[in-house]
């Protein structure tokens, strides 16, 4: 079986875990009915489709160290969740103003601002109300201990120092593009896309018992994919094909954003891409144990054109 036919099954094995744990429309009952329009905006929003990478790289990453699937699905879809409430507030007119979002109609074009806010309000606490699922399935206190401690990873990179902070730090730049830093461009990166990538490959590693060396080196291997992962974004707003990435290119020029092309140029920009994602696999080549799915996928990330 080739790479993207195993990608393909693992990524629908994600879809899969992800839509058993998110609310069901269809399936509400007495009172909860009248919850129903912010369900199914959460259901459009969420199983729209997507590469699923981040549960992905938990799932591996669990599995590479020995882990249970019971303690790794509910993380996976809170994780996965948690990345989308993000995407439909960011979409929404007070941010991006998007209009499309993986091929179709951002969650605020087809449920007005009011319920796209409380659609990401509402995938926001759901992530936390899944992920605390995984204590029902805990077998022994090292099990618990592990959960507890990615809890408090999952919800500090979804927080103030983490996403929400990238995102703060992104807004500002917007207000003076002219003014910002390649340091404060390296925090937004770091803190907005790869935090969320290392909640990936960190908590799968944490729930399994992994070795706590292998842990930091995993948080850094997805820090520079991570920001090796934007920094391809900004390249393919610039030289991408609006139909095959899903949404419209050329935005960040049109809006005059600052972002790693702009300030360095296209052949830097791609430069830093393949030194970052070299820089990964050699400290993924380091690990104590290894997953020959998991470096492919992260090779393949250096060369995506989606």
């Amino acid at each position: 079986m080739s790479f993207e036919q195993i990608l393909e099954e693992k990524t629908e094995h994600c879809e899969r875990v992800l839509c058993e744990m998110l609310p069901d429309a269809d399936r509400l009952e007495g009172s909860d009915r009248f919850a129903e329009e912010v369900v199914r905006a959460m259901q459009y929003s969420v199983m729209a489709g997507g590469k699923r990478l981040r549960p992905l790289f938990l799932y591996e990453t669990c599995r590479m160290y020995g882990g249970r699937e019971e303690l790794a699905a509910p993380f996976m879809a809170a994780l996965e969740m948690i990345h989308n409430y993000s995407l439909v507030h960011d979409d929404m007119p007070a941010m991006d103003n998007d209009e499309y979002r993986r091929g179709r109609k951002t969650t605020w074009l087809v449920y007005g601002e009011g319920m796209a806010i409380l659609t990401g309000d509402a995938l926001l606490n759901y992530a936390y109300e899944t992920a605390l699922k995984a204590f029902d399935h805990c077998e022994n206190a090292s099990e618990i201990t592990n959960c507890v401690s990615a809890m408090k990873l999952l919800a500090r990179n979804a927080g103030v120092y983490g996403m929400v902070g990238g995102q703060c730090a992104d807004l500002e730049a917007e207000k003076n593009p002219a003014q910002t830093s390649e340091e404060a461009l390296t925090y937004i990166h770091k803190h907005k896309t790869a935090c969320m990538i290392e909640s990936g490959f960190q908590i799968g590693a944490i729930l399994a018992g992994a070795p706590g060396s292998d842990v930091d080196k995993l948080g850094k291997i997805a820090e520079n994919i991570g920001i090796a992962f934007q920094i391809q974004d900004d390249i393919l707003d610039v030289i991408g094909d609006s139909e095959e990435l899903g949404k419209l290119t050329g935005s960040d020029e049109k809006d005059g954003k600052v972002t790693y092309v702009t300030m360095h140029g296209l052949e830097k920009s791609a430069e830093d891409v393949r030194r970052m994602s070299e820089e990964a696999l050699e400290l993924y080549d380091s690990l104590t144990v290894s997953n020959d799915f998991l470096r492919e996928l992260i090779v393949g990330l250096i060369t995506r054109t989606k």
